[in-house]
């Protein structure tokens, strides 16, 4: 289905949330049971307008891009396409705009263990948020979620992610839209605790080309390998995998 058209007044109202844009974050996860470990990563993260995506020039996308292969649905759609389908099928209405946060795949590999689609309506309010989550064995599961004024949604925790926690627990999300400032993050709550908390934080930069991912060509590599090594250092320190059963799109 095609999107709305976009008026003026929508246009105007999405002035502090533009796009494209690359932000410098830090990244930082924060384990709290059954042992304290903690650990920060530093990555770039690019917000782009999926009916307006950012390219490289032509014969060059293979260097860099965003593609429906590395999101949910089919290869054979576009990322928007796949996205509209998989709200209707939410119940969720047909967004005007959407606004994705991500990775883009450089040369040839990509890994985002998040993505966040920010979707709006013709007033250019921000009415629902996708949050799709990826782990290292290939799997993929998103959640729709309807932030407050604040950013903060919940959703209940149904995919298996790190293989040290199981697939239960609540979601308390912060997700407000970016703006100069980028800040989400993901708290796992159990009935007694807090357990975990992953935290995404950085500003814009001055930059949003393509080029500039190609500085740091293995960046997606380094997250994916940084997550294995930290999963080798819990298994030292006694933590064992729990069964994984995978859920579906």
């Amino acid at each position: 289905m095609s999107p709305p058209a976009v008026g003026a007044a929508y246009a105007s109202a999405q002035a502090g949330a533009y796009a494209p844009a690359c932000y410098d974050v830090r990244v930082t996860h924060h384990r709290r049971e059954p042992v304290d470990y903690r650990f920060t990563n530093r990555a770039k993260m690019w917000l782009v307008d999926l009916d307006a995506l950012p390219r490289l020039p032509r014969g060059l996308g293979w260097l860099c891009r965003f593609d429906s292969r590395d999101h949910l649905g089919e290869r054979s759609a576009t990322i928007r396409a796949n996205l509209d389908r998989w709200l209707e099928r939410a119940g969720a209405p047909v967004p005007a705009r959407v606004l994705m946060l991500a990775c883009p795949r450089l040369l040839g590999y990509v890994f985002n263990p998040l993505t966040v689609f920010y979707c709006y309506d013709l007033s250019g309010r921000l009415r629902h948020v996708v949050a799709e989550v990826r782990n290292t064995y290939g799997g993929l599961h998103c959640y729709l979620l309807t932030p407050d004024g604040a950013g903060r949604a919940g959703a209940d925790k149904a995919f298996y992610v790190s293989p040290f926690h199981p697939a239960t627990g609540r979601y308390d999300l912060r997700v407000p839209e970016p703006r100069e400032r980028l800040a989400v993050a993901v708290t796992l709550r159990r009935p007694d605790a807090a357990v975990f908390t992953a935290a995404m934080t950085g500003r814009r930069s001055m930059s949003s080309s393509l080029w500039t991912a190609l500085r740091v060509p293995l960046a997606s590599r380094a997250v994916a390998l940084s997550i294995r090594r930290h999963g080798i250092t819990l298994y030292a320190k006694g933590l064992r995998p729990f069964p994984r059963e995978e859920a579906s799109q």
